[in-house]
């Protein structure tokens, strides 16, 4: 017989050496965190809110130690009475009981599992528990909304704040009882409380008694459960159409969940009673009841009514359900009539091509179209104004306005910022990359409705932007005290700053001067153990050995204005979009926060993603909620990274709440300044989330809402096509989508200064068309007014359903339809250029829709930038299209038409020698006869291709494509 095989034991050598492991292990993890915790202490204190760093962490600690301490002590203790009260004889089946072997080597080192069983779950429950303390925060300090629900009559405050910690606390009861439950069986099994030898196994009254106690408090838990339950019915997703308490929640589960928590009180009571009685078929036999009664009355009966009651008769069982949810919905995004107005708009126009262009209304919306998309002149701006390769801007450029000698105008904006990934291979040492090249230079702005001159066929120039800038070497028509960026998008490196090399300032500012950072911003490398830390913490040794780290040396990081707000304000979402805007001569960056909450009773749920998604991408990560407000404003100043916040949004219950857990760190409403308030622009996702839902809650009858047949779409963008290989990549093409000009993406709603109907002037605001659901005409016109008169303010222009206007789909068909712009096209789209499209406005007037698209060409090659080459105009089912909007407009609203805008301004001038176009040979060469010849051929292989086709003649079809490809060629011979 093979003798038994002992557990293996450790040399007093190895135990040491195992002890001195972990140590270290210990103590290089534990450096870790304390190392990233006190940069970020540092970082707190340099920008003023190092409150909101000790708050966030007191409150971590504190769950931290007192989670732990409940779980811990709980378990120990359980472990302690499971222990105390095991039999005093245990008999041994044989000698290969395994269960003996454990229990021998745990009595050996008794006070080690005694201890490290309970550290473990300390540890573990402190490190689960303090991720929740937005939870404990918001309970302590939660407000009270003024508005009840309309089932349980509860304050929205109650659902906000108070339901989410009272769920909290029943989830831990449920782990602390059943890691508790868990220790005390394996510990009543080894020590012998329970044996499973024989045919129904042995069970020690105080291991039944501790069990039974364990396992009701288990189901006490449960019937709590059941009963807060009830409450979260007003977040039920049960109905697809819209979300809150249903027919069946309200007159099924509802009942079922009070049902529920009684027997599951009886069923703890009869555990609790089988502690102290022998039979254990009360508690079995009470959990059987628990669990037939949760099949039955909690899943089986809600859906027999579901099926049978609800669902033929949906629209009247559902009728008060949804009446609730579009009012729920209304109020949790701000949408509700004192924010709303709805107008009633014909979208067709019945004035005389005179009256428009007389019309001072008109004129308003007709003389601010913009034409520079932000979306597509990234690229231009950079090429003309990047200056050095070491200088970037952002992918997307921001649209803001100025109001610049009297006159308010929309700009396109960026600021010129230092960009390391565009430093050459020799620029990329670390001195370079962290001490001299830390900031970039200069406000480029150019007036959105404005180009240098228009472009000819004959030459490659015109279309460009014309820019004002104001930098280090001069100021422009936008005045900027402090050009230098330090702080900005594309900052995603820490820099080094302050620092002299033999007396001298050391960062890069011009060709012929340095410059020294004289700022507030950035953290002290002044002392030895700060270059220590930061040394350790971005691994890299030359911050502690360098030598041009002097005493007055600063260390700038986490640069990028939206994280900065988001480590600040750590409650709040972030819009995706940071602009930067002068005020004062300061440039400051200006990012939108949201106060949000994932469950608003009745109120639909939002996925802050896909919401947000459009033709441009997804700036947002994957959130839920239920309730949003715009409730702060922050800025960041570019130069010394200074944070501010601003309470926007006063009444704002959630704001209040974080109010009080931060106090101080919001500045309130009336500290915002004029200047500064002038350039809040009503921000882009919240919009965008505010537009998904009109299209569904702008309905008032519950039986039209849940019929759908009035909702309206987002539509997608219908612009959006392949773009050159030189741009960015396109979106990736959503499924569904329509293939045939669009990649799939949603319309983006777009900045414009417009004069909408009702207004009695131009006003910054930002708009987005609606067409009916799986429609292309349009529905609705809806904008969301920036000016500080009537900010937040929005307007829904609705048209009648009894007639048909043109959707952005519907017009860009039109668009390419038309034979002059099929010709332009073909044109621009050569084997040397691409044809870019930009953005579909489209804009209120006269009673009915101006669709305005700038067209822009590029040459396919990798230094190639698009610069704006035609401009399309529809009204009323007439098209225009010319070099400039002037033009087009004369061609659909007659001569005279186009006075009112802003013309071409052939002042500014690209530099030399730039021919991005593509469209004529390189410089300022003429056409050739040849070429000229080429484009007669071009455009009379068009006009026999179109009638070839409409009179289906496919013989005639393939002759007029090759004369066609052969004309192409053609012309594109040098």
């Amino acid at each position: 017989m093979r003798p038994p095989v002992g557990i293996p034991k450790l040399s007093k050598r190895s135990r040491i050496l195992l002890i001195i492991g972990a140590v270290l292990l210990a103590v290089v993890v534990a450096a870790s965190r304390l190392l990233g915790t006190y940069v970020n202490w540092l970082w707190f204190g340099e920008v003023g809110y190092r409150s909101v760093f000790n708050t966030v962490l007191f409150t971590q600690i504190g769950l931290f130690v007192v989670m732990g301490l409940i779980v811990a002590g709980v378990l120990m203790l359980n472990l302690t009475i499971a222990y105390r009260s095991r039999p005093v004889f245990v008999p041994v089946s044989g000698p290969d009981d395994p269960v003996s072997k454990y229990r021998s080597v745990i009595i050996q080192r008794l006070r080690l599992v005694g201890f490290a069983v309970p550290v473990v779950a300390f540890i573990a429950a402190g490190v689960a528990a303090q991720a929740d303390w937005q939870v404990v925060q918001t309970f302590f300090n939660g407000e009270n909304f003024g508005i009840t629900d309309p089932e349980f009559n509860l304050d929205i405050g109650f659902y906000a704040f108070g339901l989410p910690f009272y769920t909290w606390l029943i989830s831990w009861g449920f782990v602390i009882v059943a890691a508790s439950f868990v220790g005390a069986l394996v510990t009543h099994y080894i020590f012998g409380g329970i044996r499973l030898a024989g045919r129904g196994g042995q069970l020690s009254a105080p291991a039944r008694i501790q069990l039974a106690v364990l396992a009701g408090l288990f189901v006490l838990l449960y019937a709590a459960s059941y009963f807060f339950d009830r409450y979260e019915l007003l977040f039920s997703g049960r109905n697809p159409n819209f979300y809150g308490a249903t027919y069946t929640d309200l007159h099924a589960v509802l009942p079922a969940k009070l049902i529920l928590t009684i027997i599951a009180i009886f069923c703890a009571v009869a555990f609790f009673a089988a502690a102290f009685l022998r039979d254990l078929k009360i508690p079995a036999i009470a959990t059987v009841l628990l669990v037939l009664s949760s099949l039955l009355v909690g899943a089986a009966w809600p859906a027999l009514l579901e099926q049978f009651s609800v669902r033929p008769n949906a629209i009247q069982k559902e009728a008060q359900s949804i009446e609730r949810a579009i009012g729920a919905t209304r109020d949790a995004y701000g949408l509700t009539q004192d924010k709303v107005t709805f107008t009633e708009y014909p979208g067709r126009s019945e004035s005389t091509p005179q009256e428009i262009r007389s019309n001072a209304n008109n004129q308003g919306t007709i003389s601010n179209v913009r034409l520079l998309d932000p979306n597509v002149l990234a690229r231009t701006f950079t090429q003309q104004q990047q200056r050095k390769n070491f200088y970037g801007f952002g992918d997307k450029l921001d649209v803001d306005r100025y109001r610049v000698n009297g006159q308010l105008r929309d700009y396109i904006v960026a600021v010129r910022e230092i960009d390391p990934k565009n430093l050459t291979e020799n620029q990329q040492n670390w001195i370079n990359r962290h001490l001299v090249y830390t900031h970039g230079n200069g406000f480029v702005a150019a007036p959105a409705n404005t180009v240098n001159s228009a472009l000819q066929d004959t030459s490659g120039q015109g279309g460009y932007p014309v820019y004002t800038v104001s930098d280090t070497s001069g100021q422009g028509d936008i005045k900027v005290d402090q050009p230098r960026i330090y702080y900005g998008e594309l900052a995603t490196d820490y820099a080094i700053v302050g620092g002299k090399d033999g007396g001298k300032d050391r960062e890069y500012d011009t060709d012929t001067a340095s410059y020294g950072y004289t700022g507030k911003g950035g953290v002290s490398l002044g002392n030895l153990f700060n270059r220590l830390v930061f040394s350790a913490a971005y691994g890299e040794r030359n911050i502690l050995f360098s030598s041009s780290i002097g005493d007055e040396s600063k260390i700038l990081y986490n640069r990028d204005p939206r994280s900065r707000v988001k480590m600040t304000a750590p409650w709040l979402t972030t819009d995706g979009d940071p602009y930067p805007a002068v005020i004062d001569g300061r440039i400051k960056w200006i990012v939108d926060g949201y106060t949000t909450l994932e469950n608003y009773p009745y109120a639909q749920k939002t996925q802050l993603s896909q919401a947000t998604q459009t033709s441009q991408g997804v700036r947002q990560p994957a959130q839920t909620f239920s309730y949003i407000r715009n409730s702060v404003k922050a800025t960041v100043d570019a130069y010394d990274g200074t944070v501010n916040l601003y309470a926007i949004d006063e009444k704002d219950p959630v704001l209040k709440t974080w109010m009080k857990v931060f106090p101080g760190t919001v500045k309130p409403n009336s500290e915002v300044s004029m200047s500064l308030r002038e350039h809040f622009r009503y921000p882009e996702d919240l919009f965008k989330v505010q537009r998904e839902l009109l299209a569904r809650y702008h309905v008032n009858k519950p039986d039209v809402f849940y019929s759908q047949n009035e909702f309206w779409d987002v539509p997608d963008d219908p612009t959006d096509e392949q773009q050159p290989t030189t741009q960015q990549p396109p979106q990736s093409q959503q499924p569904g989508a329509a293939a045939s000009q669009t990649s799939g993406g949603k319309l983006p709603p777009y900045y414009v200064i417009a004069q909408a109907p009702g207004q009695d002037k131009p006003t910054f605001q930002i708009t987005s068309a609606l067409t009916g659901l799986r429609r292309e005409f349009l529905s609705a016109w809806v904008s969301a007014s920036s000016d500080p008169g009537d900010y937040g303010k929005i307007t829904v222009l609705q048209l009648p359903t009894t007639t048909q206007t043109m959707g952005p789909g519907q017009m860009q068909n039109q668009f390419f339809s038309a034979s002059k712009v099929t010709e332009a096209r073909t044109l621009f789209q050569n084997p040397q250029a691409n044809a870019v499209n930009g953005n579909l406005l489209t804009l209120p007037v006269a009673g009915g829709l101006l669709y305005v698209e700038p067209i822009y060409i590029q040459r396919k090659d990798t230094n190639a930038f698009p610069q704006l080459a035609r401009v399309l105009v529809g009204f009323g089912g007439k098209v225009g299209f010319s070099e400039t909007l002037a033009g087009a407009l004369e061609e659909v609203f007659g001569r005279g038409a186009g006075e009112g805008t802003t013309q071409p301004n052939p002042g500014a001038t690209p530099p030399p020698g730039e021919n991005p176009g593509g469209t004529a040979p390189p410089g300022n060469q003429q056409i050739t006869p040849e070429q000229a010849k080429a484009i007669q051929d071009i455009g009379a292989a068009i006009d026999r291709l179109r009638k070839a086709t409409q009179n289906g003649d496919f013989a005639a079809i393939g002759q007029a494509q090759k004369d066609l490809e052969d004309a192409t060629k053609r012309f594109n011979q040098k």
